[in-house]
């Protein structure tokens, strides 16, 4: 179960710690950082909303945060590398020999807005503020994501297998060297030749896939959270390129891609919590297990799907730590490119919102199923667009408050 839902973004320097990267080939190939590659020594681990600070160095068995925040690095060393050459803007396209028809690759991209539009409305709606390239490049990450996720969570999903999986990696990694398969591929491999995406997030999204084919539990939130970047805060990673940084913004790019995995995170968890009794009912729990225990509960609780006092508190607990992404993401929105906030303003804004269903429906997440209904999506997203127009240091005291 994925979130193919985009971004989030957060001014706090070590709001998270994550996994390995390798640099990127695609028509030209760029070099990380070297400095990109020094470990951090502290980071703040929001399972429990209480800072820890552990050494990478002294402490070789490296938590789910600290690998993954290597990702981070990395991929915002190739971004300020970008941003040193043009701000993060498209002036002028890159040459590049990914797909020889124009014409064929305009259609790519508009059959790739029709997909958005179908599966992901108001996000659509969000994109047509963007300039033309990065709503196109967006589009094409969309799509990409959604097959990806199709391939275990869709309606063949019963016949896919671990070489299925390692045929869809070949088929990435060919797309990202200008080799697309189909149309879709060519758009993204058109995408990824013109802005500073690494290929990383994208394999550990497929990573992802192959743990919902091998993975029905998770032990603890360690694991746990390693599962929400694979299959949703990749998606963060993958985005920040293309929806580019505000010029005006003072926060550091590594900032800005803590933020973009923390909505990601919050995305899932709040997925995870919605769907409890439609994951039990394939076998599958996606809660920690050690919490679980903890709280007095087991899976058998979860399988019997019964609301008891026990579950009530289990629950507040764990959205509490959903939301405690949700207000990371926050906090750093407004650094994003004007043009790019409103569509993930509203997906913020909206995915929270189902936290609150959650606790509206009194917990009961086995038979009732948590949504934002239609009068609550048009209230949000007028909100969303009024917060998109503010300038970042205005923004940034409103959400403090």
């Amino acid at each position: 179960m994925s979130a193919v839902l985009l971004w989030v973004v957060c001014p706090k320097e070590n709001a998270h710690s994550l996994l390995s990267l390798v640099p990127r080939n695609c028509c030209t190939q760029r070099r990380c950082n070297n400095s990109s590659n020094k470990l951090l020594s502290s980071k703040l681990s929001l399972s429990s909303g209480v800072a820890a600070y552990s050494s990478a160095v002294a402490n070789p068995s490296r938590s789910s945060e600290e690998r993954v925040y290597e990702v981070v690095l990395k991929q915002a060393a190739l971004v300020r590398e970008k941003r040193g050459e043009s701000a993060l803007g498209l002036k002028k396209p890159i040459e590049t020999d990914c797909t020889a028809d124009w014409d064929l690759l305009n259609d790519a991209y508009e059959r790739c807005g029709e997909v958005c539009a179908e599966y992901a409305k108001t996000f659509y709606l969000g994109t047509l503020l963007m300039t033309p390239e990065r709503r196109r490049a967006v589009w094409a990450i969309y799509v990409w994501c959604r097959r990806t996720d199709e391939l275990v969570d869709g309606p063949n999903a019963t016949h896919i297998t671990p070489k299925a999986l390692e045929r869809w990696e070949t088929r990435l990694n060919d797309l990202f060297e200008g080799r697309p398969y189909d149309m879709y591929d060519a758009a993204l491999s058109d995408t990824v030749s013109k802005y500073p995406v690494d290929i990383q997030p994208f394999k550990d999204m497929i990573e992802g896939m192959r743990l919902d084919l091998r993975k029905s539990r998770y032990e603890n939130f360690d694991e746990l959270y390693l599962y929400c970047y694979y299959v949703a805060g990749t998606v963060g990673l993958m985005s920040v390129p293309v929806m580019g940084i505000a010029p005006e913004s003072k926060a550091s790019t590594e900032s800005v891609y803590n933020a973009a995995l923390a909505l990601g995170i919050a995305n899932q968890l709040t997925n995870i919590l919605r769907d409890v009794g439609e994951d039990a009912s394939r076998g599958r729990v996606y809660l920690p297990q050690d919490e679980l225990a903890q709280a007095g509960l087991s899976d058998e609780d979860i399988f019997r799907g019964k609301v008891t006092d026990k579950w009530r508190s289990f629950m507040k607990g764990q959205i509490k730590r959903a939301r405690l992404f949700f207000d990371e993401a926050e906090k750093g929105v407004a650094e994003l490119s004007s043009a790019s906030r409103w569509p993930v303003w509203a997906s913020l804004l909206l995915y929270r919102q189902i936290l609150d269903a959650i606790e509206a429906n009194d917990y009961n997440n086995f038979t009732k199923r948590a949504y934002v209904g239609k009068a609550k999506k048009l209230i949000s997203l007028p909100i969303a667009y009024g917060r998109a127009l503010m300038e970042p240091s205005k923004l940034a005291k409103l959400v403090m408050r």
